[in-house]
């Protein structure tokens, strides 16, 4: 029930938020982000994102999501089952950006990372929802474009604007 009157005050609270704040195109999206995050790593946004043209994405979703769509050349690592040994041929300077549907559990990955001495590790600040949400394409296994997206769970679909929802 907490949880629940949090996301309404958080709506609520978007309408009043000054845009020059927003790390995200839509105000509730970011104000529940700002709510539901640490922000005890480093994020990169989506625009900050085009700066890095050697960098390495990590896709810490469960493989069915990262199976629908996922960022072009992302690398699969995982959430529940995580482990170091996923990015073991990563150089620990390696310019890494690490995503999920939102940001938070790839926040989770990224302290990890930070942890084990890998020293350029960003969160992407409202995950790969963001991303197609800005218009970034994402592909399938086959590595062809798709507008679809895994939303998690259908409290999570509503933050993507732009890609077709898919849930189990």
């Amino acid at each position: 029930m907490k949880f629940i009157t949090i996301i309404i005050l958080a709506l609520f609270v978007a309408s009043t938020e000054a845009s020059a704040q927003k790390k995200v195109t839509s105000g509730s999206f970011n104000t529940l982000l700002k709510m539901m995050l640490k922000h005890n790593v480093k994020e990169i946004t989506v625009p900050e994102v085009s700066t890095r043209k050697n960098a390495i994405f990590l896709d810490a979703r469960e493989r069915k999501e990262y199976d629908v769509s996922h960022i072009k050349n992302a690398v699969y690592v995982g959430y529940n089952n995580f482990n170091l040994t996923a990015v073991k041929n990563i150089s620990m300077g390696a310019d890494i950006i690490v995503y999920c549907s939102i940001g938070k559990r790839s926040e989770e990955i990224t302290e990890q990372l930070n942890k084990a001495g890998f020293s350029n590790v960003k969160n992407l600040y409202g995950g790969i929802f963001e991303w197609v949400n800005q218009g970034n394409s994402v592909v399938d296994l086959n590595n062809k474009p798709t507008k679809k997206v895994h939303a998690y769970g259908r409290f999570w679909g509503k933050w993507l604007d732009k890609g077709e929802t898919v849930y189990d």
